[in-house]
């Protein structure tokens, strides 16, 4: 029996989304963004040369087909990333109304978004009273800190103290649909903070927002530190997805990253979390020991939370190259009838005004099916296409590539 492994590498999308247009980063259209084009191109021109230099080295990813995806979705240069495609590759468009993780994952697992997200506006205060008052209630506290829109670690240096001298748990936002709530792991307590965040979650999901995220930190005042306990409370896909598909057959599904918080544990057997570096080493352990007939779905998240939302040209680069000199781990771990898909969410440029994500198409390359042109497909189709090498039956509006 076969098995699939289906890799996002969160936020590295390559350009040319049609829709580009209607999505914004500080007021500008994301029309022109190309997270993986960009940086190829700034590290060519030697404007990423901090802790690496000259240009971009994905020489695994490449052979496959990562420059001509690039291409293809785009038409922009991808100087250093000009192999001759020897796997399967292309590109996919997505269609649901969001340029978010929810959005992007449910869509490649054969769901698109069938509703508008909500999104908090930009505005001090950010959140609703009644909503204020139930986050109150849930924490046993006087008041929240934060109430805006905000980056992760400089709202920790804003409010990092007072949380520490009131007890108040820290709440803010982004421009994805998320209500995000930081609390030290000691002085508030790791457990209450997830309880929090699990408790606040079904008032959340019903007003639309896509995610409540635990944001547990440590250290003190000049020195805090996010850990590596982040947990996403997402509200659950509206329809059975791949994930449900596989698991429906009878076969596992094993999640790696952020996966099993993406998609509410719905479809999933197992889930291992932990920092890109550590993933790794259970995705490859799981090429070589996954069950016949099985599907593993995997996130990194670090390019999207470490380099992107940073804007960091130099270490997205750095994460990169990083991720390159692993695959061959992988494919060589493979076995015969297997299928390994890498691709991506949605874009996040870190050359792009703002700190948003980016409207994006993905590349979509893989091992498995040999030298194979999809040209440009669907978010969906990759969905319809592991469940047609898996054997398994599909629904909802994807088509094979196969």
């Amino acid at each position: 029996m076969r098995r699939a492994f289906l890799v996002v590498i969160d936020s590295a999308g390559c350009g040319g989304a049609p829709d580009a247009d209607g999505f914004f980063n500080d007021g500008v259209p994301d029309t022109g963004a190309n997270t993986l084009g960009h940086i190829a191109q700034l590290c060519a021109a030697g404007e990423a040369d901090e802790d690496r230099a000259g240009p971009l080295r994905m020489p695994h990813l490449d052979a496959l087909g990562l420059g001509a995806a690039v291409r293809l979705a785009s038409g922009d240069a991808t100087p250093g990333l000009d192999a001759e495609p020897a796997g399967l590759w292309g590109a996919a468009t997505e269609i649901s109304k969001g340029k978010d993780t929810p959005s992007g994952h449910w869509e490649l697992a054969g769901v698109p978004v069938p509703w508008d997200w909500t999104y908090f506006p930009k505005a001090d205060p950010a959140f609703p009273d009644d909503l204020v008052a139930e986050v109150c209630r849930l924490a046993g506290t006087d008041g929240i800190l934060g109430n805006r829109h905000a980056s992760g670690t400089v709202v920790l240096e804003e409010e990092g103290a007072r949380h520490l001298e009131t007890g108040w748990p820290i709440c803010y936002t982004s421009a994805d649909s998320v209500f995000q709530i930081a609390a030290h792991e000691e002085a508030f307590g790791l457990e209450r903070l997830l309880k929090l965040c699990q408790d606040l979650a079904p008032t959340v999901h019903a007003m639309r927002v896509g995610r409540v995220i635990a944001r547990p930190f440590v250290g003190r005042p000049g020195a805090f530190q996010r850990t590596s306990n982040r947990h996403d409370y997402a509200i659950a896909p509206p329809s059975p997805t791949l994930c449900d598909w596989v698991q429906d057959a009878g076969r596992a599904v094993h999640a790696v990253g952020k996966i099993g918080d993406i998609f509410s544990m719905q479809g999933i057997d197992d889930v291992v979390k932990g920092p890109d570096a550590d993933l790794m080493e259970h995705l490859v352990d799981l090429v070589g020991s996954a069950e016949d007939g099985s599907l593993t779905f995997a996130n990194f998240v670090e390019f999207d939370s470490q380099y992107g939302h940073r804007r960091d040209v130099a270490g997205y680069a750095r994460a990169l190259e990083w991720f390159d000199t692993q695959v061959p781990r992988l494919l060589g771990a493979m076995r015969k009838g297997d299928l390994m898909i890498f691709t991506a969410d949605h874009g996040n440029d870190p050359s792009w005004t703002g700190t948003d994500h980016t409207r994006e198409r993905v590349p979509v390359i893989g091992a498995g099916l040999g030298t194979h042109a999809i040209g440009n497909v669907g978010f969906a189709d990759v969905a319809a296409s592991i469940a047609t090498h898996l054997g398994v039956p599909a629904s909802g509006p994807g088509k094979s590539f196969q």
